[in-house]
């Protein structure tokens, strides 16, 4: 990455993403204390069953392995949100990134149904369980998040929120990285900040991801295998 105000850190520095126990009794002051001094952390205990983890891997696998014509009949429209296409961070920059991405939100039948034209509700039943089961762990961490700061639910009461709020609103991004032939000519995905409120990722045990730590710069976040978020 061409960014010099953040140079990648040496790999031989040993900073790392903080590690927290969802168990653990001091779950809010180690939540609190990720937050403020990095803004990322990973997360164990989070109750997501490694089995629902992997078949939610296979079933990227199974979408992205699909002949490019056959993904072209779910593409994303030029002003929708849901689909086949390329990271929908693509248009702010100049550089190409190596990567192809699925945005559901909602149901994801009708798209399925042009992919797959027998297994289709088999994909979506896996989707719609890895969404709720998302869903779940997002209140969780969210409420973590507000409790750290002392934040309660008779708090935001007080403050008048409306149902709107209180319901959200979510997007499930499938990301895939073709193997490429010149990659040191190429990214996966440009530095970027998430637009939304929360982000939980789950990563494959192919490594790639780095994130930022102010002051200090680039650090890669090797996959640890038991499925952490």
């Amino acid at each position: 990455i061409d960014d010099e105000q953040h140079p990648l850190v040496d790999p031989l520095i040993t900073e790392s993403v903080p590690v927290i126990d969802l168990s653990d009794p001091n779950v809010l002051q180690n939540i609190g204390h990720a937050c403020k001094t990095w803004g990322v952390l990973q997360v164990t205990n989070h109750g997501i069953p490694t089995s629902l983890l992997e078949n939610i891997e296979s079933a990227s696998r199974s979408l992205f392995s699909l002949p490019i014509q056959q993904k072209l009949k779910a593409a994303r429209s030029p002003d929708g949100v849901s689909g086949y296409g390329v990271a929908r961070i693509s248009s702010f920059f100049s550089k190409l990134m190596w990567s192809e991405g699925f945005t559901i939100v909602g149901s994801p039948l009708e798209h399925f149904r042009q992919l797959w034209s027998q297994d289709y509700t088999k994909f979506c039943d896996i989707i719609e369980e890895y969404k709720k089961e998302m869903q779940k762990l997002a209140r969780r961490l969210t409420w973590l998040m507000l409790g750290s700061l002392g934040i309660t639910k008779k708090d935001l009461k007080w403050a008048g929120s409306t149902r709107e709020s209180k319901k959200g609103s979510a997007a499930l991004q499938l990301n895939y990285y073709p193997a490429c032939p010149d990659p040191d000519k190429a990214m996966g995905l440009a530095a970027h900040t998430d637009s939304t409120l929360l982000t939980i990722l789950y990563q494959s045990n192919t490594s790639g991801l780095q994130v930022l730590k102010e002051g200090i710069g680039w650090i890669t976040v090797p996959p640890i295998p038991g499925g952490l978020l």
